[in-house]
């Protein structure tokens, strides 16, 4: 019965927190100010009810319109549109045209709604206390998740825009007109001190048993399971954490959080995937959201048996359409990629036509057709055999195991130590049934990996940020020196924060 009402409250609070925001402009959004009355913060149920709906703000920032994906994927990537041009635009750089789709994903104030819900829990947390059965582990816990969460918040905002307004308290929010946007060095550094203070006080796994013995034994009535892949771990608070080391370009510091998180990554039951889970659309693939999948670093699930799933928010929105072994009323994908383009992506390197099944049988669909249909990530409601109405529950994965990997050989490259980011880079390659390669020098082994992040990443929202992080380490094209030097790696921010906030201006840029 605990567990059917813990459901519960998360399905509620999603729909909430989901509605609120799209009605309600303001950055202190209704939930908000609801959590802020006093009889809000007595009992146990309470802070629970805080924790899932922070869980649920960071569901809607990332996945409403598929954000996440035009963020990540689109601009400079490999998919082209076939008939949307406002999706074409994206792809383009175009990020001034006129499309509604374009205005919202350059509003970031889903994100404050997000962050603005972590400064309220934290303010007001520990008057929960009062009830016994919170005890210090839960409190403890919980605080950590927040101050987690309001830093990848932080740090995925300082990706897309930049500086933006950097608020660390409740009150703020109710004058935001007044506050400008913070340098983004600002931004991370508080995002980097905010996760490190919290990443110790973060499990390996939830209801797990760790030998620290200071963990909640069966966090809010779920058993291990029934949390994989939801809340953030103390792995995924070091992956993040080494993320945003590698923003800045601090890499000496990356190689260190991921070697933690390799080390350790057997205490959080995580494991490289084999090929067929990279691209399985049942219930054992990467980007299932279903309990028990211990493959996923850090993300977020959609799994409709415990109401989290929504017709937005996965990549399937634009990339799916009817084929031989799928059957929909979609006849074209809404982005594809060409051929020409899939063959040079995994044509790169010696030994990567081991690829080839994959392509033609598992990555893509109709590959001998004109539009190519990617597939790599196709987790469905199960038992819709001819869906006009389609439900998806794949996860959007921000990281896993593999990823982490890469970035490790990427920082051992730029540390000039090849041998050993060489061994990071193969230990991928292997699994995918790749040859291993004998690098011995910067610049190739930074083109190696990648390169093999393009393909190992590919749909995953990590192509934009891929290339300005290569670009920033290499400096030798032209065109991203300056779009690097004149902050056109950012977006521009929309015109409705703009006139709501006159103390915002917009990126030079986009001016």
């Amino acid at each position: 019965m605990r567990l059917l009402k813990l459901r519960s409250s998360f399905i509620l609070l999603v729909v909430i927190a989901t509605f609120n925001f799209s009605c309600n402009k303001q950055l202190d959004v209704d939930s908000s100010s609801v959590a802020k009355q006093a009889n809000a913060w007595k009992t146990l149920e309470d802070a629970r009810a805080g924790v899932m709906g922070m869980y649920g703000l960071l569901r809607a920032a990332m996945a409403t319109n598929n954000s996440h994906w035009l963020w990540g994927e689109l601009r400079n990537g490999a998919f082209v549109s076939t008939t949307r041009p406002d999706l074409k635009a994206i792809i383009e750089g175009n990020l001034n045209a006129g499309y509604p789709i374009i205005e919202d994903a350059t509003d970031w104030r889903r994100f404050y709604a997000l962050i603005n819900a972590c400064n309220v829990f934290l303010e007001n947390v520990e008057k929960c206390r009062e009830d016994s059965r919170y005890t210090r582990a839960y409190y403890n816990v919980d605080v950590a998740q927040a101050r987690a969460l309001r830093a990848f918040a932080y740090f995925y905002i300082t990706r897309i825009w930049g500086d933006v307004p950097l608020i660390t308290s409740s009150g703020e929010s109710d004058d935001f007109k007044a506050i400008s946007r913070t340098d983004k060095s600002a931004v991370l550094g508080f995002a980097e001190k905010e996760l490190i203070a919290a990443a110790p006080d973060l499990p390996f796994t939830y209801s797990g048993t760790d030998p620290e013995f200071k963990f909640p034994q069966n966090y809010y009535g779920g058993n291990q399971d029934f949390w994989s892949n939801a809340p953030v771990t103390r792995l995924a608070a070091y992956a993040i954490l080494a993320h945003v080391m590698a923003w800045q370009g601090k890499y000496a510091d990356v190689a260190t959080y991921t070697e933690f998180i390799i080390s350790n990554a057997s205490r959080a039951g995580l494991r490289i995937a084999d090929s067929d889970e990279l691209v399985s659309s049942g219930s054992d693939g990467i980007f299932s959201s279903s309990t028990g999948n211990y493959k996923q670093l850090f993300g977020v699930r959609f799994l409709k048996s415990k109401g989290e799933f929504t017709v937005d928010g996965h990549i399937e929105n634009l990339t799916l359409a009817n084929t031989t072994n799928f059957r929909m009323s979609k006849m074209l994908p809404d982005i594809y990629i060409p051929k020409e383009r899939i063959n040079s992506i995994f044509s790169s390197f010696p030994g990567d036509q081991n690829w080839d099944e994959r392509l033609t049988a598992r990555y893509f669909e109709n590959y001998d057709a004109e539009i190519p249909v990617f597939t790599k990530i196709r987790v469905i409601d199960e038992g819709v055999a001819a869906p006009n109405y389609i439900i998806y529950n794949s996860a959007i994965v921000f990281t896993r195991l593999e990823e982490i990997k890469l970035l490790r050989a990427e920082a051992l490259a730029v540390l000039g130590q090849y041998n050993s980011g060489s061994s990071e880079l193969n230990g991928v390659r292997s699994a995918r049934g790749l040859g291993s390669l004998v690098i011995a020098d910067r610049e190739t082994l930074l083109y190696a990996v990648f390169t093999e992040r393009v393909k190992e990443l590919m749909g995953e929202g990590w192509v934009w940020y891929d290339l300005v992080r290569y670009n920033k380490i290499v400096r030798t094209n032209e065109v991203w020196n300056n779009l690097i030097d004149q902050g056109g790696i950012y977006w521009p921010v929309s015109k409705e924060v703009l006139n709501s906030n006159k103390q915002i201006q917009q990126t030079p840029y986009w001016k």
